[in-house]
């Protein structure tokens, strides 16, 4: 089956705004049953100046429950970004999600926050295409894992789950494994990496559901002329990094070159300092 590539803006898009998609995509990284979802009213993209470069969010309040049969209700953020970028950007997001309240009963509260991470380039020191960052309340005075969670400490820290795209390997066993067979980046139709050949053979009614959205989102002109646009978006600013990075090495290189003269200058007059002392030296030895 040829299907467009879900790294793209638009094609992600075309998936999340599916309810069941939404909920198997995020019950399966959080490894929590989701019972019910909702896409918050508003999404934002940074939109780059120079380029029309645009990074995605999307939020969703999710009511999850638990291992314990407890019912949480969170705030999801997904970011994806097809490059990597500047880190201050993703704290700026979270910094806003932080100020966001949600009412339940009539009564106003602050929600805990999960965020995941999708990322089309590869973090070097990290080999996992998945992985969770999770946190813990460790108990410093006898130096043991607390079991409880508290609602105030649970709305001012938050965990992670990441996805490496181009880290996925060709595994398609577990529940989590062809979920991510849909993000893998190989088996592209043209260099363009706008459309690939899915070949599993589909045995799980989510992931069968994605394929065929996928399926028609890459046979629809518009959208494939609207991922090329922002294709050639991150080509543009691909260009302008790479052309602000040498810049940034010339002027590294100039500046260890100046370092290295001005060690030499120094170097130079303390010799001519110590062979000042010693002419004075032989001067008082000879008086």
């Amino acid at each position: 089956m040829i299907i467009a590539n879900p790294i793209y803006d638009v094609v992600f898009k075309r998936l999340m705004e599916n309810e069941r998609v939404a909920k198997f995509l995020i019950g399966t990284l959080l490894n929590q049953k989701v019972k019910t979802i909702q896409v918050r009213p508003q999404e934002f993209t940074y939109e780059n100046e120079l380029a029309g470069l645009r990074i995605f969010r999307l939020d969703f309040i999710a009511i999850i429950e638990t291992d314990t049969g407890e019912e949480r209700k969170i705030l999801i953020e997904i970011q994806k970004a097809y490059e990597e970028i500047d880190l201050m950007r993703f704290r700026n997001y979270l910094a806003e999600q932080y100020k966001k309240k949600d009412n339940l009963n009539g009564e106003e509260l602050i929600l805990p926050i999960t965020t995941i991470y999708i990322l089309g380039f590869k973090l070097p020191e990290i080999d996992s295409a998945c992985f969770h960052v999770e946190r813990q309340y460790k108990d410093l005075i006898d130096n043991k894992i607390v079991d409880k969670k508290n609602k105030f400490i649970e709305s001012l820290t938050h965990d992670s789950y990441i996805v490496q795209v181009k880290k996925i390997g060709q595994r398609y066993q577990s529940k989590l494994d062809k979920l991510l067979s849909i993000f893998e980046q190989r088996n592209f139709i043209g260099d363009d990496e706008i459309l690939k050949d899915y070949n599993y053979e589909v045995d799980l009614a989510e992931v069968k559901l994605m394929a065929d959205l996928l399926y028609k989102t890459g046979a629809d002109a518009e959208t494939r002329k609207q991922i090329a646009v922002e294709e050639e978006a991150w080509r543009s600013v691909n260009a302008l990094m790479a052309s602000k990075n040498k810049a940034i090495q010339e002027k590294d290189k100039a500046l260890e070159k100046k370092d290295k003269t001005i060690e030499q200058k120094d170097k130079i007059i303390d010799e001519k300092d110590k062979l000042i002392e010693e002419l004075k030296r032989r001067l008082d030895e000879n008086k």
